[in-house]
């Protein structure tokens, strides 16, 4: 970790470098990844969202909702973390909060695809429309390592193949630049322990598997 003095000083410069190498943009540019994402009821969605962390993070955090217009703020928090329910394919339900750090950064990049997805344009489209931004300033980077939280049990996952995945695991993301691939790694993950993900590129994390799943909070009826 002691490449963080040389590492983020630079990092603006290679933000269009990281969109064309990395996870995001090595995933599958098949056309049928785009198209209307899944709207659902205001509180359905915030509970969801609320279910990727656990409570002392989740209940006390921003919370994002999805519409036709893209995301926007329903609950104002207290502890700068940030949760919403991100959709990498249309069907996909992804529930996920960051702390302060990655909700100003990485999150806002992932909620900015999702948007433009909905509207229709192909994953390598939204990467080449988001770079510019991110050059800009106007989406940027971590300033330090940024962490996130995937822990809902009620996920439902699409492979890069376009395959259901379920819900997984739960695990922990350790957002840093330009992490090293796993000694030893060869292609297919274990998960046994963790694994770097999007290794060499400025949007690399470490994920840490976790042994619980957050269950959805039960929601309070609605007014009659």
């Amino acid at each position: 970790m002691k490449r963080a003095s040389v590492v983020w000083p630079v990092i603006g410069l290679s933000a269009v470098a990281w969109y064309a190498t990395s996870g995001m943009a090595q995933e599958s540019s098949d056309p049928r990844r785009a198209g209307t994402r899944r709207l659902l009821q205001r509180s359905e969605e915030i509970a969801l969202a609320r279910s990727a962390a656990p409570a002392n993070i989740a209940d006390s955090a921003s919370i994002y909702v999805f519409t036709e217009s893209g995301f926007v703020l329903a609950e104002r928090g207290t502890n700068g973390a940030a949760c919403y329910v991100s959709r990498s394919w249309p069907s996909s339900i992804e529930p996920h909060c960051f702390d302060a750090e990655g909700a100003a950064s990485i999150m806002r990049i992932h909620m900015r695809e999702v948007e433009l997805l909905h509207r229709g344009l192909t994953p390598k489209d939204a990467e080449l429309e988001i770079a510019p931004d991110i050059l800009s300033g106007k989406l940027r980077l971590p300033a330090r390592p940024a962490i996130s939280w995937m822990f809902s049990a009620e996920q439902k996952l699409i492979s890069d193949s376009g395959q259901p995945a379920g819900h997984w695991r739960p695990h922990i993301m350790i957002y840093y630049p330009y992490l090293p691939p796993m000694p030893g790694a060869d292609g297919a993950p274990h998960f046994l322990a963790g694994m770097v993900s999007g290794a060499g590129t400025a949007q690399s994390s470490f994920i840490i598997p976790v042994t619980e799943f957050v269950q959805v909070k039960a929601r309070a009826p609605a007014p009659r």
